[in-house]
């Protein structure tokens, strides 16, 4: 009679972390670290051969944009631009970077899967919003220039784990 309480009590306790709450979270987390779920990887930027590095690791956002400088002084040289600050709330993504040559950009959009593709093609994932591309004048007032841009996913490997 005593196992079979114990037995009892010990199925009790074990029910209960099931449904615990905390339970749900380790799920979450778990299903937002399956590569289906994860939005880490290489997007199209504004001009072709330009990207965005978005990376996601224990719910920490780092990333950087790759761009074609676009003054006299760098005209064409390939210039990176990390993250200043980032963050990913569900599928709201926002970046703002660090200031380059006078130039730094801010983004704030929604990140969505196209349903009719893969990982392994291009536009998987399509990150939309606005980008405001901020630049310093020779004064060092900002000239801000807003858009609505779409950057979309480079094909993934699906050789790597």
């Amino acid at each position: 009679m005593i196992r079979r309480g114990l037995v009892l009590a010990m199925f009790a306790v074990v029910s209960m972390c099931l449904v615990h709450p905390s339970a749900g979270l380790a799920q979450e987390k778990k299903k937002a670290d399956e590569p289906s779920n994860n939005i880490s990887g290489t997007y199209s930027f504004l001009r072709d051969g330009e990207f965005v590095q978005v990376t996601v690791e224990d719910g920490q956002v780092s990333g950087y944009v790759s761009r074609f400088g676009n003054t006299e002084s760098d005209k064409d040289q390939f210039i990176d631009q990390f993250f200043e600050k980032a963050s990913l709330k569900g599928n709201h993504l926002s970046f703002k970077t660090k200031t380059v040559h006078g130039v730094w950009y801010e983004f704030s959009g929604d990140v969505v899967t196209t349903g009719s593709k893969q990982p392994s093609q291009e536009g998987y994932r399509v990150i939309k919003g606005t980008l405001v591309e901020h630049a310093a004048d020779a004064k060092g007032s900002d000239k801000a220039r807003q858009r609505q841009a779409e950057f979309k996913s480079f094909p993934s490997d699906m050789s790597q784990p």
